[in-house]
């Protein structure tokens, strides 16, 4: 770099989606076996009780032995759980020493959180007044009906929270909203912090849901599924370090746009930041049904570069879908077939963001 910043290295990653809990085996499996990543999409066993036989993108059984264990499980929302899990991969891929967790930050995008609806239920029935939903009631009798640790399933900032505690990381850190480019703003931030020397190390990504009953009801409310979203999750995660030893990839550069931005310059990012790709680059696109999809290849007119759709085989994966895609594309470029890697997401917010990982000589 040339503006006093540091390089900034992926030490590692983890990927935990449709596919399993491989990162090394992701990009590989989204451009060779794309029927058999097609097949993985199957009726939601979490939705099946309120909404039938939904397709979707589920997470295969959590295998024990990265499992977090049953006492914290039922604190945690599904999102947490696999955050906590992601997290704990990507550590162990990048084998950093354990004295220095303490210090590392932690960015991720996260989602609505999914609490359990048994005690959302209970909580809401006690909150009615008047046949409607009463502030009032709420605050007397609402909250006094759940158990006082229903707090740790329903604030979506214990996706990060959990994660960080089971996990020891100790540094600075940050929840940022996420629907489209939410992740890539936990990404820019982990970067920047990494750049700037304000820390050595830090992990950044995302995870959520969109199989949680509320969240499918919101987004069947907004007409997503007419416009081509099979709802998806799981949960991805980078290691960044300001240490070239060891390291996968560069990550050279993020940026994104707000829904307000984008309005005003909708091509500025997709067609600058990509006019150089060439035939030794790597495009991998991760939006948000088939609106988001025709946006961003619209925005491809004549690149030479090979372009893959990470959400067409993974699922919408809400604000993990940006990190998926991350991870799929740092497996393909560690084969060496590409000089570097684009990552393009965008979302229902109507933002648009961008990740570019280079390959080490």
């Amino acid at each position: 770099m040339n503006d006093g910043m540091r390089d900034v290295y992926i030490s590692g990653a983890a990927a935990v989606s449709v596919l399993g809990f491989d990162w090394r085996q992701l990009g590989q499996a989204i451009m060779d076996c794309a029927p058999a990543c097609a097949a993985a999409f199957a009726p939601s066993r979490q939705l099946g009780e309120t909404h039938g036989p939904v397709i979707g993108a589920e997470v295969p059984a959590i295998p024990a032995q990265i499992d977090v264990d049953a006492r914290s499980r039922k604190l945690m929302s599904h999102p947490a759980r696999l955050a906590a899990v992601a997290l704990r991969l990507a550590l162990l891929d990048a084998a950093w020493p354990q004295h220095g967790c303490e210090e590392t930050a932690l960015y991720l995008g996260v989602g609505a959180s999914g609490c359990a609806m048994d005690e959302l239920n209970r909580m809401l029935a006690e909150s009615i007044a008047e046949r409607k939903f009463s502030q009032a009631r709420f605050g007397s009798a609402g909250l006094a009906a759940c158990n006082p640790l229903f707090a740790f399933q329903l604030m979506n900032n214990f996706t990060l929270c959990h994660g960080a505690i089971l996990n020891g990381t100790g540094g600075a850190n940050g929840a940022f909203y996420s629907r489209g480019t939410g992740t890539v703003a936990a990404l820019a931030e982990a970067r920047w912090h990494i750049a700037a020397g304000e820390c050595a190390r830090a992990l950044a990504g995302g995870a959520d849901s969109a199989m949680h009953p509320v969240t499918w009801a919101q987004l069947v409310r907004d007409g997503y599924p007419a416009k081509g979203f099979i709802p998806g999750e799981g949960a991805g995660v980078l290691a960044l370090s300001a240490s070239a030893d060891g390291a996968l990839a560069r990550l050279e550069k993020t940026a994104f746009h707000s829904v307000r931005a984008y309005a005003k310059a909708p091509l500025k990012l997709t067609g600058e930041e990509l006019a150089d790709a060439g035939s030794d680059d790597l495009i991998v696109l991760a939006p948000w049904g088939n609106g988001a999809r025709d946006r961003l290849y619209g925005a491809l007119h004549g690149t030479r570069a090979t372009v893959v759709d990470a959400s067409i085989f993974l699922g919408d994966a809400l604000a993990a879908a940006p990190s998926l895609a991350w991870c799929a594309a740092l497996d393909l470029l560690r084969q060496g077939h590409w000089r570097r890697a684009f990552v393009l997401n965008a979302g229902i917010d109507g933002g648009i963001g961008l990740a570019v990982m280079g390959r080490m000589a």
